[in-house]
Order: C-alpha cells, then sequence, then structure tokens
C-alpha cells in the first residue's frame, strides 16, 4: 500500500529526534484525505512498541461512530501485521498483544455534556480522539487530565468546522506553546484517490460543505444572520481613546448562558468594550442573581454606565439591579426579527464595532444562523445569547437616539 509524505509522517513523528519530546499530535482536514486510518494504526504501534500492561483510550462522537470510523479498520490491519485484537463488545475494550506485551484499549463515546463522566476514574498512557470537534469540550478536557502515565500522549482527529470553534481556539491555535504537532491534510494526502474523484468531489459539493469537507477550512455555515460582519472590517485592535456614552446590555440565563456587553460611543461609531459571559453548563455550577450582579459592577468598573438594557424576561435579575440601586434599567424590546433587522442595518452601516478581547461574541457571529426549516424568518435557538445582547442594545439606542432618560423605567 502507498502512503503519501505526512501519512508516512504520522507513523514516524513520536520517535524522531526533533518531534519525541513533544505531548502529541493533532490533524485536521478533508475528508477522504486518508488521515483517520493512518493516525489510528500508529496510535496502536507506539502504544505497543512503548508500553505494556498500561489503559489508553480510543474516543469518537458515539460508540457506533467509532467502530464504524476507527475500530474496524484498526482491527483489520492488525491482524495483517501479526497483532492479536481481541474485543470485549459488552464493556467496550480491546485487549491488544504483541510479542511478549499487552495493552487495554478502552472505547468511549463523547456525544454530550453527561459523556465526561464515563471516562472519570481511568488512568490512560495515551487517548486518540476521533471527530474531536463535535465532542463537548468537558469531555475532551476530563479525558486529557485522565493521561497521567510518565510518556502519555495526545491524539487528536477532526473535520474543520467554524474558525471560531473552541477547539480551533484553544488547540490547534495554541499547538505550539502546548507541545503539540499540527498537520492539515487535503485530499491530495491520499494516494488512494484518483483524480477523477477528487474531481467530482469538487463538482458535487459547494458553499461551506466544499469548504470545510473537501477543502478542509475552517470557515463559517451558510445561513449566517449576520453575513455582511466582517472580522477585516467590524473587529479592532485599538479603541478609541474617549468616549462619549456607555451603555450595558444584557441577556440573562440561569442554565443558559449569561452574556452582558459594555458599548461604549465615539464619532457615531459603537464600541463593544468588553463582555461578560458565563455558562453555568460548562463551568458546572449556575450563579445567583447576586453574582451575576457581581459580573455586572465588574463590566461598568471605571466608566459612567447611561443605562442598562436588559432581557425582558429576567425579571428578577432587573429586580436585582434595581435594588442596587446604581444603575438605571430598562427592559428590552424583544421583536427578535425587527432587532435582527436593525442590527443588520448597523453592522452593514459600519456603526457597530466589536473589541478582539470579546471573544464570546465573535464566536457567536460565526454560528448564529436561520432555520432553514421553518417556514419563516425564525432564527435557530442556539448560539444566541450575545446576538441577543446586541440586539436589545441596538433596539434600545435605535429606539431613542439622544440617549435621553425619560422613557427609562428606574
Amino acid at each position: 500500500m502507498m502512503f503519501s509524505q505526512k501519512q508516512r509522517f504520522l507513523f514516524r513523528w513520536w520517535k524522531s529526534k526533533k518531534y519525541r519530546g513533544y505531548d502529541g499530535i493533532i490533524c485536521d482536514g478533508a475528508v477522504r484525505s486518508g488521515k483517520t486510518s493512518c493516525m489510528g494504526m500508529s496510535f496502536i504501534l507506539w502504544a505497543m512498541l512503548g508500553f505494556d500492561k498500561q489503559n489508553f483510550g480510543l474516543c469518537g462522537k458515539t460508540m457506533i461512530s467509532l467502530r464504524r470510523n476507527l475500530v474496524t479498520d484498526l482491527k483489520r490491519r492488525c491482524a495483517d501485521i501479526g497483532i492479536s485484537v481481541r474485543e470485549n463488545m459488552t464493556k467496550n475494550y480491546l485487549d491488544v498483544t504483541l510479542g511478549r506485551k499487552s495493552n487495554r484499549f478502552y472505547l468511549f463515546g463523547g456525544k454530550d455534556e453527561s459523556s465526561a463522566s464515563l471516562i472519570q476514574g481511568v488512568t490512560l498512557a495515551g487517548i486518540l480522539m476521533d471527530e474531536v470537534a463535535l465532542m463537548p469540550r468537558s469531555f475532551v478536557e476530563q479525558a486529557v487530565a485522565r493521561c497521567s502515565v510518565t510518556g502519555a500522549k495526545l491524539w487528536f482527529n477532526c473535520n474543520p468546522d467554524n474558525p471560531y470553534h473552541w477547539f480551533k481556539r484553544e488547540w490547534i491555535n495554541k499547538a505550539e506553546e502546548k507541545k503539540l504537532i499540527y498537520l492539515h491534510f487535503d485530499l491530495k494526502d491520499n494516494p488512494s484517490l484518483g483524480k477523477e474523484v477528487i474531481n467530482r468531489y469538487a463538482r458535487l459539493y459547494s458553499g461551506a460543505f466544499y469548504e470545510r469537507f473537501v477543502l478542509g477550512r475552517w470557515t463559517a455555515a451558510e445561513g449566517l444572520i449576520y453575513p455582511m460582519f466582517s472580522e477585516k472590517r467590524h473587529v479592532c485592535k485599538n479603541l478609541p481613546r474617549e468616549f462619549e456614552r456607555y451603555i450595558i446590555s444584557c441577556d440573562y440565563g440561569t442554565v443558559n448562558p449569561s452574556s452582558f456587553g459594555l458599548w461604549g460611543l465615539s464619532g457615531g461609531r459603537w464600541y463593544r468594550v468588553r463582555e461578560y459571559y458565563y455558562d453555568s453548563v460548562k463551568e458546572g455550577t449556575r450563579r445567583t442573581d447576586e453574582e451575576h450582579y457581581t459580573g455586572l459592577e465588574e463590566l461598568a468598573e471605571g466608566v459612567n454606565v447611561g443605562f442598562v438594557v436588559c432581557d425582558p424576561s429576567a425579571a428578577s435579575f432587573i429586580q436585582c439591579i434595581r435594588r442596587h440601586g446604581k444603575f438605571r434599567v430598562k427592559q428590552a424590546n424583544n421583536d427578535v426579527i425587527s432587532g435582527i433587522r436593525r442590527t443588520q442595518d448597523f453592522i452593514r452601516d459600519g456603526r457597530l464595532m466589536i473589541h478582539e478581547s470579546c471573544k464570546d461574541i465573535l464566536r457567536e457571529f460565526t454560528l448564529y444562523r436561520w432555520d432553514e426549516g421553518a417556514g419563516r424568518d425564525c432564527p435557530i435557538k442556539e448560539y444566541d445569547h450575545a446576538m441577543d445582547d446586541m440586539r436589545y442594545f441596538v433596539g434600545a439606542v435605535d429606539d431613542d437616539e439622544c440617549l435621553g432618560f425619560a422613557a427609562i423605567s428606574v
């Protein structure tokens, strides 16, 4: 069987003088680029040549996809080169033997936030995570934490998603500082694919699917609600030295994330100066109204906030703000479609700018999409918390360009 240069690299990086001190490898890129099978076999060889009587992890989005995409092929390839694999289907592990060495490979599915509990308690000498971009962050971080045996290494494999995906930002973009190799694959890196097959992919697919799964790029999905938003045009590294006014917008959640934005007016433009974003599911604990109010005060530190415009359904939090008596508070207009259209106009006209430190709103810009199956204009109710607080802000400003407080309830 022929291998490309990148595929061959997968079989030797862990024993090379240059990279053997690295803690792992990340492979991403196009579908059918040959990365998955080579990475899986390399992981088995690395484990069997370097360890004996240790535990390892093989992870996929689900147990079904893990067996389909990885385990079935691994068992066949191992048999071809004299490695014995015995699978326990009930307890979800493989016992792998090479010569006198034997190791156990546990199988895990990381389909949702609850999956993190499945991997707690086990000590691993290494882990391979297939389709890692489809797994929840909590599961991935728990899996990484289990690799505590001396010499343990991490192996990640995925197809691209949106450019603000947490795995792209926290692992691929930081691969060097985490001492991880990053290797990008495209269709030409799989010698078994003929030119006719590659050309067929180019003819059949378009848009975000083509960008992600054929070209292997981390790109935004189609159907975006704010396609006019451009990182080049609307994201700034430096803020104006002075602002004329400040407003804070709040989308309040208990189970769902809470998102607050501090906006400053300068030269006819509104800048998102900084933000507060708390996800109780990710953090593992809910915050009270008072704790969120503390976050609100920290967001407003050092500036004179004209008023706070708040999610109208957050009655208890609105009362909490009023009790403290520090900020004027206004209930937002929650006409979603009208608010989206107003916000689109603000973005299109260049009246909104986002400071680069506001990572959560930048992430949501790439994910907030229309529900094309709804039969009417309707956004999908996910990745919309910073989007909602921005919409509340635009509505408040658009309703009162002079920012007078006569209509603001206190």
